[in-house]
């Protein structure tokens, strides 16, 4: 039972979505229209971009990246810029949640080396920011960013026009928000670089294109699962199970759910009155209650407006900590850091994440 409890603690969205799921099974017995709920497409990109982005954190890509950026640095406020545009510019590829699993802890320590832990706070938070707000501008951002561009079938093209506006304008935010840090000179040595498996990374990085190519929908996502999985079982059988599996599990969860609730007439005319001309406003606040990844797999089959639920759900992100599953990440790693003041973070966090919401949601609309 103890295990049970832990589990459903660590777990809540994945529990909530799954009894929604069995529930909406109620309403519509499973048939065979249930195999058409799932998208295979965003489901297989998004394990094969989990195992390989895995793989080259394991190849010390990361670690080393992090180490050549911040050992020169000569201020407290370049080093936090440099420690946020980390996140902001390395979560378009590999994630919002991976980034600040990555960049976080690193932060942590190197802040503690500069005696600079007073700092820790405001440079995590603008750490988190960055991370959901730079994933916006690709497809592989972000979990909900990777279903929505397939759901939609967009061009890439499409997606950046979507989102490059709002992107730049977060980045001119993100660095202001440095400014809050104070220019005081620091001296700061990180010791040797840490090396890096040059030939793990060529092959993690070769397997990354491959992904790329189904996003730029060069290759079909059929043949880069088996291209990934039949090469890792040959090459590093171990990394197959180092996907998070359930967050896939919450994604087909969703998947039924939603595709339940289509089929429930009244269901299906209730939220499309409800998201018509307001698809911005509605999938930002629902992601404030629910995250913005449930958000969108919810919302999006009730409505063809692209933008505005893709623009909804990634600014949504920003606001409370469960608006963007990664920022419950960013302050679990920071609550583990030594002399941590959870209520002073998010304090900060609020502050910080209400005041960018109110700046982009009006923002959205003038670009």
């Amino acid at each position: 039972m103890a295990h049970i409890r832990s589990f459903l603690k660590r777990e809540p969205v994945l529990m909530a979505v799954v009894l929604a799921a069995l529930v909406s099974c109620f309403l519509v017995p499973p048939d065979a229209a249930y195999l058409h709920y799932p998208d295979f497409r965003t489901l297989a990109l998004l394990y094969c971009l989990m195992t390989v982005v895995a793989g080259l954190r394991s190849a010390g890509f990361f670690s080393a990246l992090s180490h050549i950026l911040c050992e020169k640095v000569e201020s407290v406020r370049l080093l936090g810029l440099t420690l946020v545009l980390l996140c902001f510019f390395s979560s378009m590829l590999v994630t919002n949640d991976v980034a600040l699993l990555t960049f976080v802890p690193f932060a942590v320590v190197v802040l503690g080396m500069a005696h600079r832990k007073k700092d820790l706070i405001l440079v995590v938070v603008l750490q988190t920011v960055a991370a959901n707000l730079g994933s916006m501008l690709t497809p592989v951002g972000n979990p909900q960013n990777l279903y929505l561009y397939s759901y939609y079938d967009l061009g890439f093209g499409d997606f950046l026009r979507i989102t490059g506006p709002v992107w730049l304008l977060s980045l001119v935010l993100c660095a202001l928000g440095c400014l809050l840090l104070p220019h005081e000179k620091l001296s700061l040595f990180l010791g040797e670089k840490p090396e890096t498996d040059k030939k793990r990374l060529l092959f993690y990085a070769a397997l990354f294109v491959v992904c790329l190519l189904v996003v730029l929908r060069v290759l079909h996502w059929a043949a880069m699962l088996l291209i990934v999985l039949a090469t890792l079982a040959v090459f590093d059988r171990k990394a197959l199970l180092q996907a998070d599996f359930l967050l896939l599990l919450t994604f087909v969860a969703f998947f039924v759910f939603s595709g339940n609730l289509a089929r429930v007439d009244s269901v299906d005319r209730l939220l499309r009155g409800l998201l018509q001309g307001r698809e911005f406003p509605v999938s930002m606040l629902a992601s404030q209650v629910i995250s913005n990844v449930p958000a969108a797999l919810l919302l999006s089959g009730f409505t063809g407006n692209a933008r505005a639920l893709i623009l909804g759900v990634n600014i949504g992100g920003l606001g409370t900590p469960i608006a963007s599953l990664a920022s419950l990440i960013s302050m679990k790693l920071y609550s583990h850091s030594e002399h941590a003041h959870t209520g002073r973070y998010l304090l900060v966090f609020s502050g910080i994440n209400l005041l960018l919401l109110a700046l982009l949601s009006a923002a959205q609309a003038l670009l």
